[in-house]
């Protein structure tokens, strides 16, 4: 137990700032996940989940005692939120994959890699769906986070229900979960500077980039690849 307790509070010092180790690991095992999202593999969501833990413990500074000794309650509970939303994704994209591979079996028995989903835009309904949960979420968000005491709240709200949004919009493989990521990078980058969370900083700089690069190969892929089979529904009983 001392030595899990010693990994969790290991420390780096850089220009006189203290970072936290596992800040640095979580934001690694989140653009691991990224990779994994673009790819298209299962293996994406359990590597997220690890470091959507970790980070938890980051940005509840107050109460874990970090350097920033902040408590940022959205960019906290959206952990809590990207687990949740990744088990879901977890089991759809395992269900899409497996059925996938059945079909693919008959075609082509040869076949053993498929894709975890297809993307495809959302429905122009959807769309207006996903804007009005965004601003209406953040708008419910703010006042919760401002009555929590949370810093930053209304940028900690729209980054809350941005992510919330990508999320979603990944696990139902929708290309558009992309753009909703570079939303939430241009208000998240100037929040975290500003509160000293600069590992987290620079992952949302370097994941800028890495969002235009996945929703070109998601738009390509899109636009390669045929309608993948839906999952078979559960049985009762089965």
């Amino acid at each position: 137990m001392d030595l899990f307790i010693g990994l969790l509070d290991a420390r780096l010092s850089i220009g006189g700032t203290t970072i936290l180790w596992r800040e640095i690991i979580g934001n690694a095992f989140g653009l691991a996940c990224a990779y994994g999202g673009m790819r298209r593999v299962v293996w994406a969501w359990p590597v997220g989940i690890v470091g959507n833990a970790l980070l938890f413990t980051v940005f509840l500074g107050g109460v874990f005692h970090t350097p920033q000794d902040l408590d940022l309650y959205g960019q906290a509970g959206r952990q809590v939120m990207f687990i949740a939303v990744s088990l879901y994704g977890w089991w759809r994209w395992a269900r899409t994959r497996a059925a996938g591979r059945r079909e693919a079996a008959g075609v082509d028995p040869s076949r053993s890699v498929v894709a975890a989903v297809r993307p495809r835009w959302a429905t122009g309904r959807q769309r207006a769906a996903m804007a009005a949960f965004w601003v209406a979420g953040t708008v419910a968000c703010a006042w919760a986070f401002t009555a929590l005491g949370s810093w930053g709240p209304w940028a900690d709200a729209w980054i809350f229900t941005g992510s919330m949004l990508a999320t979603w919009g990944m696990a139902r493989g929708l290309t558009e979960f992309w753009l909703v990521w570079i939303g939430v990078d241009i208000v998240g980058v100037p929040l975290l500077l500003a509160g000293g969370y600069y590992p987290s900083a620079v992952l949302y700089l370097v994941y800028a980039g890495f969002v235009i690069w996945g929703f070109v190969t998601w738009l390509r892929a899109g636009r390669a690849e045929p309608a993948a089979p839906a999952p078979a529904p559960a049985r009762v009983g089965s």
